[in-house]
């Protein structure tokens, strides 16, 4: 990191003047802008006085053809320009001497006027970008860079035809240029050469070329090469404070999803508990303590909730480990109606490819919908037994008009009579499938930084994932998807998911096609599975009693 250095500046006056060159008069005259090198600005120059006052002070003086002064800049800003400009002052008064007995001056002997408007920059300002600089992540050596164009970029991999800022705070490089060979081979060669120059300090990204004209003439996109240090890309090990915040989380989940098991037996709940829930004129509440015998009974669907959580996160973990991809905690997050809304988990790592991307997103809600849907099955056949009745719940018909893809199953496993009714007997291990099932399609909703964001991103690049996060967003925002779940649902994706993952090192690689149809795949029994089922179509198929007033 940088450190601010203090300089101190005398009064010092210097006063150049421009001796008086002749002009070649034209038929139609030419007008030349000067630029300033302090002030960044153009203007009509003819005639030019460079004052260095009151430390380090510079003002930029143009005459107009009417001989008036016309400030055009005045930068308060002490730069290390300054200790450049001071030139020796004793050969400059000479031959301002000489000048003008030579010739009259051009400019006025008076102080120069206050321009009419405010500086570029004030002190302020120019405080607060050195405060930024030294306060952001440190940025690329330029001698590191100049040895790496050195020695790994050239005629046999890549020509770097231009530099630009690469990173959030643009605090690496990325290089752009001509490829010279295969794009893998070349991007496997540079990796193992920039290890040998510059050791375990950088990171070497692959990414496409922003703005490219055209694709690249060896086939596929354009690409460029990003550098940037370990410290500022790679993401930092996981603190206490996050452990104590994921305990928590994970003690608040197991609370709701014992909850959700007392919820489910509404039918053996004293009257006056059911009352307070669901009546929004009770005002006392009733004696907690009532509650007590069913919680034992209530923890079969909250161990089935939970498992579902862990076997989810396994999953993760076993596609990361033979990758060498670390993966954080799981920060689970709890919910009354679904007992949780799964967990936030974070690479820890970067991803080496857009496959390897893919394969860890959807090796989690694979896991989770494998068991799901093995409890929701084995509940339904259960349910459809009548020697088990003593095991089973009575529910409202009308939570199977939920979801689409489930409804459907529920009405051909039970029956047109059992679903057609005010209330459906099954089996507690159907509403632990069902919930199961409804947190991993939320979790596969193709947005941000969830599963299904991640594995679009991989599967289909950035670009494609701005699309499906829009159109998710305004399904969401409609109630088309999940029902009355969707508005909390779109509201935590927006607080804590909405950005996109980060950039792969090999970025540009495209998975292949089956990886791609699998994605595709998952999106579309995702749909189906939040996609309720309206009042006309659920009277038409049998799913729940519909009742017309």
């Amino acid at each position: 990191m940088g450190t601010l250095a203090v300089f101190s500046f005398r009064t010092v006056d210097f006063g150049f003047k421009s001796l008086a060159i002749p002009r070649i008069q034209s038929t139609e005259p030419k007008r030349v802008k000067n630029r300033c090198l302090l002030c960044r600005r153009s203007f009509r120059r003819e005639k030019i006085e460079l004052s260095f006052r009151n430390s380090g002070r510079f003002k930029c003086f143009s005459n107009n053809e009417n001989g008036s002064n016309d400030t055009e800049n005045d930068s308060n800003t002490t730069t290390t320009t300054t200790s450049t400009a001071a030139a020796p002052p004793k050969e400059s008064e000479e031959t301002g001497e000489e000048s003008e007995k030579s010739t009259p001056s051009s400019v006025s002997s008076g102080p120069p006027t206050t321009p009419s408007f405010g500086p570029a920059y004030n002190n302020f300002q120019v405080d607060s970008f050195k405060l930024m600089e030294l306060l952001g992540p440190e940025k690329v050596d330029p001698a590191d860079v100049k040895l790496i164009k050195d020695k790994l970029f050239g005629y046999s991999t890549f020509w770097v035809t231009k530099e630009e800022p690469f990173g959030d705070l643009g605090e690496g490089i990325l290089f752009l240029g001509n490829l010279r060979g295969p794009r893998e081979e070349v991007f496997a060669k540079l990796q193992s050469q920039l290890v040998e120059v510059t050791g375990d300090k950088y990171n070497l990204f692959m990414v496409e070329e922003p703005n490219s004209e055209g694709p690249d003439p060896r086939g596929g996109p354009r690409v460029s090469y990003g550098l940037l240090r370990k410290e500022v890309s790679e993401p930092g090990p996981t603190t206490l404070w996050q452990y104590v915040i994921a305990l928590l989380l994970f003690l608040l989940t197991i609370g709701s999803s014992v909850e959700l098991g007392i919820a489910s037996q509404i039918n053996r709940l004293p009257p006056d508990v059911v009352k307070y829930f669901t009546d929004p004129n009770a005002i006392e509440p009733p004696d907690m303590e009532l509650l007590f015998p069913f919680v034992e009974s209530a923890l079969p669907l909250a161990y089935g909730v939970l498992g579902v959580g862990l076997f989810h996160e396994v999953g993760h973990f076993l596609a990361a480990f033979p990758k060498k991809v670390k993966i954080s905690i799981p920060f689970f997050i709890p919910n009354i109606t679904l007992g949780s809304f799964g967990a936030i988990t974070q690479f820890k790592s970067i991803l080496p490819d857009r496959s390897t991307q893919v394969d860890i997103s959807l090796a989690g809600p694979f896991a989770g919908a494998a068991l799901s849907f093995s409890m929701f099955a084995v509940g339904l056949l259960l349910s459809a037994n009548p020697e088990t009745a003593g095991d089973l719940v009575q529910v409202p018909s009308m939570l199977f008009q939920g979801s689409l893809l489930l409804g459907l199953i529920s009405r051909a496993t039970l029956g047109y009579v059992a679903m057609h009714a005010g209330t459906v007997s099954i089996h507690p291990l159907v509403i632990a499938g069902w919930c199961g099932l409804t947190t991993t399609a939320f979790n596969m909703l193709p947005v941000g930084c969830l599963d299904g964001g991640r594995a679009v991103q991989g599967a289909f690049g950035k670009n494609a994932l701005v699309g499906f996060g829009l159109s998710t967003y305004t399904l969401l925002g409609l109630g088309v998807l999940g029902g009355p779940l969707s508005l909390p649902w779109g509201l935590y994706v927006l607080i804590c998911q909405r950005t996109p993952e980060k950039p792969c090192l090999n970025d540009v690689t495209e998975v292949g096609t089956w990886r791609k149809a699998l994605v595709a795949v998952a999106i579309f029994l995702v749909v189906l599975t939040l996609l309720p089922v309206w009042d006309e179509l659920a009277e038409e198929l049998g799913i729940g009693l519909v009742t017309t007033f």
